[in-house]
This record gives C-alpha cells, sequence and structure tokens, in this order.
C-alpha cells in the first residue's frame, strides 16, 4: 500500500484500509506531518507490524508478475507535493503512471533526470490541476489514456479547465471521477479495458472563484468531427486515430479492406477496450 505524501486526500483511509485486509508493507515518502490523520496512520503502521519502507528515484521492484519503477523523490525537499511518490507500474506491455500532487517543477525535473515517465494510462498530477499536467511532460509521457480523480464541485475547481483543453487539444482521452464514477481498468499485460459510466459529452468542471462560487458550466466540443476512412487513408492519416501509431497503422494497411471499424480489433494491440475509445472519438469510419 502506498501513500504518495500525507495530506488527507491522499492517506485519509490508509489506517481503515490496515484494518481491514491483510498488507504486507507500507510505502510513504518520508515526509511527516502534524495531522491526526497522519497520527492515526502511523500509529496503524504499528500496530498491525507492518513492513515500511520509503521509495526513492532509481529503486526497482518486482512484485509477482508487476514491474516497478520509482520516479520521485530523489531527496526530501521539505514540500509535499514535490516529493510525492511517484512511480510507473508495469504489467506486461501494460504501464501505469502514478504522480500523486507532483507539480510542473517536479515534472521537469524528473524529465531533465530523464526518467522513464512513458505510461498507456496516467493518472493525472494533483487531480488535473493546472499547477501540473504540463505539455511538455504530457508528451513525453504519451499516455493513450489519462485519468483524473475529483470530487464533483470540489472547492478546487479540480481538474481545472486548461488542463482539460490541454487533453483535447493533444487528442488524448481523458475520463474522471466527475463525469464516469467509479473507474476500473482492467488489463492481461497486453491490452486494457475501461470500466465507466461513459458520457457522450465531456463537460468542464465548474470554475471557481476565491469565494467558491461556480460559474455556468460549459461543455467541450467533441475531439474532432473528422472521418478518417481506415479503407483509404493514408499512412500518416491512420495516425491521427487514437490508439493507432506508425506500426499499427501499418498492420491496418495490410489488413485492408474492413467491412466496419469493428474490424480494427484484427490488429495487434487494439481490443474492446481501445475499440470502444476509437468508436467514442468518432474520427475512424468506413465509406
Amino acid at each position: 500500500m502506498i501513500g504518495t505524501h500525507p495530506h488527507a486526500d491522499h492517506i485519509g483511509q490508509m489506517d481503515k484500509v490496515l484494518q481491514a485486509f491483510p498488507v504486507k508493507e507500507v510505502w510513504m515518502s518520508g515526509s511527516t506531518h502534524t495531522t491526526r490523520t497522519f497520527e492515526r496512520v502511523i500509529n496503524a503502521i504499528m500496530e498491525h507490524d507492518v513492513d515500511y519502507y520509503e521509495p526513492r528515484s532509481g529503486d526497482q521492484f518486482q512484485i509477482g508478475s508487476l514491474q516497478i519503477n520509482v520516479i520521485n523523490p530523489v531527496t526530501l525537499s521539505g514540500d509535499f507535493h514535490d516529493d510525492s511518490l511517484s512511480l510507473v507500474a508495469t504489467y506486461g506491455e501494460i504501464s501505469f503512471l502514478f504522480t500523486g500532487d507532483a507539480e510542473k517543477q517536479t515534472e521537469a525535473a524528473m524529465l531533465q533526470r530523464q526518467e522513464p515517465v512513458q505510461a498507456h494510462i496516467f493518472q493525472l498530477g494533483h487531480h488535473g490541476s493546472s499547477t501540473s499536467n504540463t505539455e511538455q511532460f504530457l508528451r513525453a509521457v504519451n499516455p493513450e489514456v489519462t485519468i483524473y480523480s475529483a470530487g464533483r464541485n470540489n472547492s478546487y475547481g479540480h481538474p481545472h479547465r486548461e488542463v482539460i483543453e490541454r487533453l483535447y487539444k493533444m487528442n488524448i482521452p481523458v475520463y474522471g471521477t466527475v463525469d464516469n464514477g467509479t473507474i476500473i481498468i482492467s488489463t492481461d499485460g497486453i491490452s486494457y479495458t475501461i470500466d465507466a459510466n461513459i458520457t457522450t459529452k465531456v463537460n468542464e468542471e465548474k470554475d471557481h472563484d476565491i469565494n467558491g462560487e461556480n460559474e455556468e458550466q460549459k461543455e467541450l466540443p467533441p475531439v474532432s468531427s473528422e472521418c478518417i476512412d481506415i479503407n483509404n487513408a493514408s499512412l500518416q492519416q491512420l495516425q491521427n486515430i487514437t490508439h493507432i501509431g506508425t506500426e499499427r497503422a501499418e498492420q491496418l494497411i495490410g489488413l485492408r479492406p474492413f467491412s466496419s471499424v469493428n474490424e480494427l480489433t484484427k490488429i495487434n494491440g487494439i481490443g474492446s477496450g481501445r475499440l470502444k475509445e476509437i468508436k467514442a472519438e468518432g474520427k475512424a469510419c468506413v465509406n
């Protein structure tokens, strides 16, 4: 069990998890706090006699079939967000990136250290805040899917509008608890599926002024209304479809003709989950 940093929204239920489930080891950043929440977690760790460890950048772990690479922190700076435990978890060919509340300067530092940040699934930093998730970092991660966790009408305005707009401009699908409720990603190490309440229109989170009052909620435009005929499009055009990179575009061309978009599952690495996202994007078509 991992507590990225000692803020209550990241460790608030850890003591209850320790009471309810058998936990062998707890990882935390090493940052300490004076809150009762933090004290409860530390007391629960001691009471249940579990192993305790403070990972650092460069640590690698093999837990069964799961590979974990720790990419932050190198040392503690005293800033809880900067010191957030960040890691890439890889199962088979599918990887997940978690950065806690790491912000822009920490993202930049990870890139400067050339940390292996690339991942298929990225849980957006700091709940989708504009203090994180820079375009440079997103391009380095190159995720196929992003996810944020935030409460509806939260006082911080998470996720921030500029981050959601950035993801749309970069054609990166985003799922969030505000719009999709509980989100479960399952993988067999080759492909993955996303179980969420999919909405046809993704709404921007309401903005909040300093008094917490909300502006009228608006809707983001669809990612694209363009139709890319998978039977006739060029190699370059095909790569504008989500999940279709150079290698998959070449496979697609070799498998033509297709009678429907559903047959894209013939391509290696495209399962039902990715097909659902391709269809939701609305670019791929058969004319």
